[in-house]
């Protein structure tokens, strides 16, 4: 068998096993939810996708209504042809981010490109949170292309249309406005601007075809904590999450506004410091949208890809290894399964520890994820030299 198609064949496998591990595990459930609610919504009795929720579970549609809109061709599918289109998207999608984030890394291995691809893709897929994404037939890695997309092709190249994939994922699920921020605090004005006429522009969209319906996200099923889950469980793997957790449920709150603060504040500071590395600004952004959420599900935490990728690619290019044990370490304990072994409660004191892995892990990751300034088009040593050779070649000077 050729090495190409060893790879591929592996890659459709590995697809495949996770496929089934679905069912054994976590079946589609958001899939069911969307799918439910969408149905519910357009083929149903007329009735208000907000007032759907999944029989025997306290779980409903949570997404804006222009959301429902992008979803709506549920509406005309068999639940089986939503599952296939939605684990396609999602190992396309995955491949497409690993080539866009680990490219430059890729291309410096040794042995060929493809195969040095292949395996990271795989590596990716593994990945719990990719797995998760899948089992449950979510759309975290098509919104992390979305905004991956604008940032490193719009964002980093000064197009005009920086912003808008940003400002599109941010309508379909509020919580990608945290770049918006971003460009905010680096001040890139336009793009600020596009992201949020985009996201406004999506969200009245939504709010002209549904006006009763956003009426009623607005101002109530947004607010509705019930509807995502309780804060407490193991998967959630924010500071709310955290602090969930403890024993402190008289001041968590307020707590919790101080940690986001403090971690807002941070993070600020770090991209601030190198504002023209967009793709560190990309990794940096993803890893706080993860912190400060109230509820960041671990199949949420595809937002560390490239936090992850980042710190891999520049530990390899220093002599210090210290990024890469950083990276190594987190890739293989968040994709080990281990905190899923408190699952059914507090076993202490080790389950301060291993019930929050992501959270520490993303927090060493906001902390240690190099931020790179862009390389010089010349030396600056050379660079009048070249200037002089320059002029003189084309007769000026």
């Amino acid at each position: 068998m050729k090495p190409k198609v060893l790879i591929l064949s592996l890659l459709a496998l590995l697809t495949l096993a996770i496929d089934y591990l679905a069912e054994l595990r976590n079946g589609y459930f958001d899939s069911k939810v969307y799918y439910g609610a969408i149905h519910y919504w357009f083929r149903g009795d007329g009735g208000m996708v907000y007032d759907w929720l999944r029989p025997g579970t306290p779980y409903g549609f949570t997404y804006p209504p222009f959301a429902g809109l992008v979803m709506s061709p549920m509406a005309m599918l068999p639940f089986g042809a939503v599952v296939v289109i939605a684990v396609i998207a999602t190992v396309l999608t995955t491949a497409l981010l690993v080539w866009w984030f680990a490219g430059p890394l890729l291309k410096r291995m040794p042995g060929p490109l493809w195969f040095a691809f292949g395996v990271a893709c795989c590596a990716a897929l593994v990945f719990e949170p990719v797995r998760e994404t899948i089992t449950f037939g979510q759309v975290n890695t098509l919104l992390l292309t979305l905004v991956a997309g604008d940032m490193l092709f719009g964002v980093a190249r000064g197009r005009r249309w920086a912003g808008a994939g940003i400002g599109l994922a941010t309508a379909i699920k509020l919580t990608p406005g945290v770049f918006i921020l971003y460009l905010l605090i680096t001040k890139r004005w336009r793009a600020a601007g596009v992201a949020t006429g985009t996201a406004a522009a999506a969200t009245l969209l939504g709010g002209a075809v549904f006006p009763n319906e956003s009426r009623e996200f607005w101002t109530s099923a947004l607010w509705d904590t019930n509807r995502v889950g309780v804060l407490s469980f193991l998967s959630n793997q924010s500071e709310r999450g955290f602090l969930a957790r403890l024993p402190i449920a008289q001041v968590e709150s307020k707590v919790w506004l101080a940690c986001v603060l403090v971690t807002l504040a941070f993070w600020i500071y770090r991209v601030r410091t190198e504002p023209a590395d967009v793709m560190g600004g990309l990794a940096l952004t993803g890893v706080v949208g993860c912190l400060v959420s109230p509820v960041t599900w671990i199949h949420h935490c595809v937002w560390l890809m490239p936090a992850l990728v980042r710190c891999v690619d520049t530990g390899l290019s220093r002599p210090d290894r210290r990024l890469v044990y950083l990276a190594g370490s987190a890739y293989l304990l968040m994709t080990s399964h281990l905190a899923w072994l408190w699952e059914k409660g507090p076993r202490p004191p080790l389950y301060i520890l291993g019930g929050n892995i992501y959270v520490y892990f993303s927090l060493a990751l906001l902390a240690w994820t190099p931020l790179v300034a862009p390389r010089p088009l010349t030396r600056p040593d050379t660079a009048p030299a070249e200037m002089s050779a320059a002029c003189q070649r084309s007769g000026a000077g």
